[in-house]
């Protein structure tokens, strides 16, 4: 596969970051309900901002990740996109190489060949967005200087963290799992009348789908992995409304759970986080097999 320009990286990259808004997602900002004091207009200037540094082809991973998230702070006032940011630039490198063969390899590269002071920007890039939850540790701690290369100090982070889990492992969950089972939601199943969902409901089964898998790390990281299992139960006894896949009559049930969610402030950011990164990788391999 040739490498992409950065023009196709940037659109790939917005268009990824717009379809998530369109989808209902329970506990995350959409276009059918804002929450946590933003609302879907802080997004797109977010990506908006940070589309043409996510395709910069110049720039090292850490730079990109630093930049870009100093971008979106500056057009949204708040911190909407670092996790989105930390798992589309590595991705967004790698769609810039020429080998080897898959996306998929190609990323594990970018993240092996990670840089001495790529762990420094990447730290400046957390504390500038300040997510919450974040605390403190007794190594690797973000609020200080790095002592460590950035995988490693990922790899301490990786039991509590799917972001980090997915460096060390090269993303794997996105391409050995999420992209294929999207692909499996957007073109194999079917309703009863046959016929197969709109992208929004495809893309809304699938952040369903994963918030039921996974306990989410930014609602850990907040509330703690007991409210993070809780939220991981609402979903999957919501399973009915999301398969085979979300349709239009499952709106009323999952904007319920959306409502419980925001009122407990339990916002599921890292799910949505998967979701556009799984996006933009989809739409990454569509423009690499065009």
């Amino acid at each position: 596969m040739a490498a992409l320009s950065s023009d196709v990286i940037a659109k790939c990259f917005l268009a990824a970051c717009n379809a998530e808004l369109t989808a209902l997602k329970p506990g995350n900002v959409h276009i059918h309900a804002a929450g946590h004091g933003m609302d879907v207009t802080h997004f797109k200037a977010a990506a908006e901002a940070c589309a043409p540094i996510i395709g910069h082809s110049s720039l090292t991973l850490g730079l990109r990740i630093k930049n870009a998230v100093a971008s979106s702070m500056a057009a949204a006032g708040c911190n909407t996109n670092l996790g989105i940011i930390l798992l589309c630039a590595p991705i967004a490198a790698a769609a810039m190489r020429t080998e080897p063969v898959s996306l998929f390899e190609r990323v594990k590269c970018e993240l092996a060949e990670l840089r001495p002071n790529d762990a420094g920007f990447v730290y400046a890039a957390i504390r500038q967005a300040n997510p919450g939850g974040l605390g403190t540790t007794e190594e690797a701690d973000v609020a200080q200087s790095p002592t460590m290369p950035l995988l490693d100090a990922m790899a301490l982070a990786a039991p509590r963290d799917r972001i980090a889990a997915n460096y060390v492992s090269g993303l794997r969950d996105i391409f050995e799992d999420h992209l294929p089972l999207l692909i499996q939601i957007s073109g194999g199943a079917s309703n009863n009348n046959g016929i197969p969902p709109s992208r929004d409901d495809a893309v809304a089964t699938l952040y369903m789908s994963l918030l039921a898998r996974y306990p989410d790390s930014h609602i850990r990281r907040k509330f703690g992995m007991e409210t993070s299992a809780h939220v991981q139960r609402l979903a999957q006894a919501a399973r009915t409304c999301w398969t085979p896949f979300v349709q239009p009559a499952s709106y009323a049930e999952l904007m319920a759970l959306d409502r419980i969610l925001k009122t407990e402030r339990w916002k599921p950011g890292t799910t949505a986080d998967f979701v556009v990164a799984t996006l933009f990788a989809g739409a990454l391999e569509d423009q690499f097999h065009h």
